[in-house]
């Protein structure tokens, strides 16, 4: 990844495919929003999302002739730099070469990637001025990406940093989706802030939690939030307890990678300091030789839920193909 000269008058567009919604926009080469489209729903089928991707694309360029490249973060294994999504969380396609097929739709230079890469270069891009920074993303699952040098760090295939998947409680018993025991995911993401919230508000029925939800079996993660964020003791002991296994996560990747910034986002992420208080407590307790190094600064992110296309974008007008003859993948115009 070696990053152009900004202000160069260049544009791109973005596009965050999620399983349930795509978003999109514009970008120009200094990260600016030129333009945004409200998400449209996220065709299961491959057939369905070229269609509406390639729809979203040509409006876009319609209104922008300076569009110059298409960036696209996917949830998923996507392997880089072919652009071909392996699998997907939340959608039917399995083994779709997304890149491929985005330049033979719309004629364009295009860059597929994982959507917390994507987010990550956003991140980078915003102005933390690291060279070395980890991106967090706590959502309804817990994702991440890894810049190191000031090129994004996607190992062999490009399917590194699955950071929810990292192992933090091997005797545990709490069953991560990918099958797996005592993955960071099912410990300190949304939906586990929604499940400690039910046991609080099961103890104690008449409390805010409770209250709020309607009932133990309704809190989400939102609504321990919510509480935690109107001062409720029960709600902000379930944002600490989420905090210590972030901590112990993000101890883990300071320990691998001696990073200087680690930047916190995702939904859960806008409780503040609320999650982010605790997570440096957890993080300084479990880091190795805490008192003779240098920790890094942890942060909440600066972008929002826009963080996925508009680092897409971003990941489209810096990336340079001499990138691909590099690692050696094959066919770095994306063939499959």
């Amino acid at each position: 990844m070696r990053p152009r000269p900004h202000g160069d008058g260049r544009l791109s567009v973005g596009l965050d495919i999620g399983g349930t919604k795509i978003a999109a926009g514009v970008v120009d080469a200094e990260g600016h929003v030129v333009e945004r489209v409200p998400a449209v729903p996220s065709p299961t089928d491959q057939a369905g999302i070229l269609k509406t991707v390639s729809v979203l694309v040509e409006g876009l360029r319609s209104r922008h002739p300076g569009i110059v490249a298409v960036g696209v973060g996917a949830a998923g294994l996507v392997r880089w730099p072919e652009g071909r999504i392996r699998t997907a969380p939340n959608n039917a396609y399995r083994d779709l070469p997304l890149r491929r097929l985005l330049q033979e739709s719309t004629g364009l230079p295009a860059v597929v990637d994982n959507d917390a890469n994507a987010a990550c270069w956003a991140e980078y891009r915003a102005g933390h001025s690291a060279s070395y920074m980890a991106f967090i993303t706590v959502g309804t699952g817990v994702g991440g990406g890894l810049v190191l040098a000031d090129r994004l760090f996607r190992g062999r295939t490009g399917i590194a940093m699955e950071v929810g998947h990292m192992i933090v409680d091997p005797y545990g018993t709490e069953r991560c989706g990918c099958g797996t025991v005592g993955c960071l995911e099912p410990l300190a993401s949304g939906r586990a802030l929604g499940r400690y919230g039910g046991v609080a508000a099961a103890a104690d029925p008449g409390g805010t939690l409770a209250t709020l939800a309607g009932g133990p079996d309704r809190v989400t993660g939102e609504m321990v939030s919510a509480a935690a964020r109107a001062g409720d003791p029960a709600a902000c002991a379930q944002l600490e307890r989420l905090g210590h296994w972030l901590g112990i996560g993000v101890a883990t990747l300071v320990n691998l990678f001696d990073i200087e910034l680690v930047v916190v986002g995702g939904g859960v992420a806008e409780a503040g300091d609320l999650l982010l208080d605790p997570l440096r407590s957890s993080f300084a307790r479990f880091v190795t030789a805490a008192a003779h190094r240098e920790l890094p600064d942890i942060r909440p992110a600066r972008f929002g839920p826009e963080a996925g296309w508009v680092g897409a974008a971003l990941l489209a007008l810096d990336h340079d193909l001499a990138d691909d003859l590099d690692h050696g993948e094959e066919d770095p115009a994306g063939g499959a």
